[in-house]
């Protein structure tokens, strides 16, 4: 499906809107089903976003957030998404929403993908919002193009909720959710900032040939066409 470009002229611009938006489609998914389920994304770009959405007034008791993806580290690690949402997201009016961590202290990444895969196969599936980033690499989620098992990453078909990466790319071990819990996302969001992701992106979207990204095959899969929320680039240490 062709995705929608919506693009602001700051990070600051982008990360109240993309908040009224995504508390709207929770909102009506409380309203329709009773509960509302999420999945956010890790990195430097989501903070303001994550702040600006943790005031927004909703019925956050109703509300489930997990990660897209996370690192196999513990959640005291400056390099934990869960430790970001915590910090940056479950504040506020937000701090009432219930978190699904992927991260389990197990002696493998396989062994704590398989403890995730099971409580996320819990959650009301599908999820009413997920929120994803990019890489410069076109990675997106956590499937990264030199991960050793792309291909079942990037299985539409998978019966896996969640799954391990090994890849020279990512770091370090790393889980994800899969390709068909992404993809059915009633509401998919790409929020990327910087000239340099928008030309990956751009170029990634005309690709016509050869091995796609995999930000573009989860965009091409994707249930309903995906948001793309782009801004400028901002200097964030002031």
């Amino acid at each position: 499906m062709t995705p929608n470009w919506q693009e602001f002229a700051s990070g600051q611009d982008l990360a109240e809107e993309l908040a009224d938006t995504v508390a709207h489609n929770l909102a009506e998914a409380i309203s329709a089903r009773g509960t509302a389920l999420m999945a956010v994304s890790g990195g430097s770009t989501p903070p303001p976003f994550f702040r600006a959405l943790s005031r927004r007034k909703l019925d956050w008791a109703r509300v489930t957030v997990t990660l897209a993806d996370e690192r196999f580290v513990p959640t005291d690690s400056e390099r934990s998404n869960a430790r970001l949402v915590a910090r940056h997201l479950l504040q506020n009016e937000a701090a009432r929403a219930a978190f699904v961590n992927l991260y389990h202290a197990c002696d493998s990444v396989e062994e704590a993908a398989g403890l995730a895969d099971r409580a996320v196969g819990t959650l009301p599936l599908p999820f009413d919002v997920v929120v994803l980033g990019m890489g410069t690499d076109g990675h997106t989620a956590s499937f990264f193009p030199d991960a050793e098992n792309l291909t079942e990453l990037l299985t539409p078909a998978s019966g896996r909720y969640v799954l391990p990466v090994h890849a020279p790319g990512a770091g370090e071990p790393r889980l994800t959710l899969s390709m068909p819990v992404v993809r059915q996302a009633r509401f998919m969001v790409l929020h990327i900032e910087g000239a340099k992701k928008k030309d990956v992106l751009e170029a990634a979207l005309a690709q016509d040939a050869g091995p796609l990204l995999p930000v573009r095959v989860v965009l091409d899969h994707a249930a309903t066409p995906a948001q793309i929320y782009w801004a400028p680039k901002e200097d964030r240490r002031t």
